[in-house]
Order: structure tokens, then C-alpha cells, then sequence
């Protein structure tokens, strides 16, 4: 699946509020979509930070693990990230949801999903 059809698809998980697909990198978003109510390129201009942040984390303290995903939880949302392990780890997924909608198990698989058959 192409990153339009992978956005796409991950609108559709419940709670959705937006979703991108970030170059950790660069920090540099390469799609969107949605994020009416979040500013997505600087929700993935920070979040390139916090995956920094914890991959230079795990090299310091020798962890040879990779990161599943990252979940930040807020008061009225959930934030998860999730490297792309096809890209070596240098893209991750993004998404936003609605902590009063979203069933956090079943996003957390869907992204999964949807993660596994994005090829770029």
C-alpha cells in the first residue's frame, strides 16, 4: 500500500484525529491527513525528537531492542508513533486519537497492520 492509501486507511481507525507518515531524520513530513484540530507538521517536527530522544536512550543504555511504538498518553488523547521497520527506522507513523473514542488496543493493531503493508 502507497502512503496516500496507508493515511487513508488509518483515518479510519476510531477516534482518528489525524495521522502522518514523518522521516525522523530530516523531521520532514512525506503525507498527512486530516489534523483539523493538531498542527501535523509540528506534532511530526516534535515527535522526531521524541523518537531521537529514545533511540539515543536505548543506545546509551545498550538496549539491542527495537521500539514497537511510543504512546503518550494525554488527559483527552493518545498519541502513537510507530517506526517503520522497513525503512530502517528512519520513517515512522504518527497518528493522533480521541482518547473518548478510541479503543487503544485495536489502534495499536490496525497501525500495525497498516504499518506491515505500506511499502515506500
Amino acid at each position: 500500500m502507497n502512503i496516500e492509501t496507508a493515511l487513508k486507511e488509518a483515518m479510519t481507525i476510531d477516534g482518528a484525529l489525524g495521522v502522518a507518515v514523518v522521516d525522523y531524520e530530516s523531521g520532514m513530513t512525506l503525507g498527512a491527513s486530516g489534523g483539523n484540530a493538531i498542527d501535523l507538521e509540528l506534532a511530526a517536527a516534535g515527535n522526531t525528537e521524541v523518537v531521537r530522544a529514545k533511540i539515543r536512550t536505548l543506545a546509551s543504555l545498550e538496549i539491542r531492542d527495537t521500539i514497537e511504538d511510543i504512546l503518550i498518553t494525554l488527559s483527552q488523547q493518545y498519541h502513537l508513533i510507530r517506526p517503520m521497520r522497513q525503512s530502517n527506522g528512519s520513517l515512522f507513523l504518527y497518528i493522533a486519537l480521541d482518547r473518548q473514542r478510541a479503543n487503544l488496543a485495536l489502534a495499536r493493531h490496525n497501525l500495525r497492520k497498516i504499518e506491515e503493508s505500506l511499502e515506500v
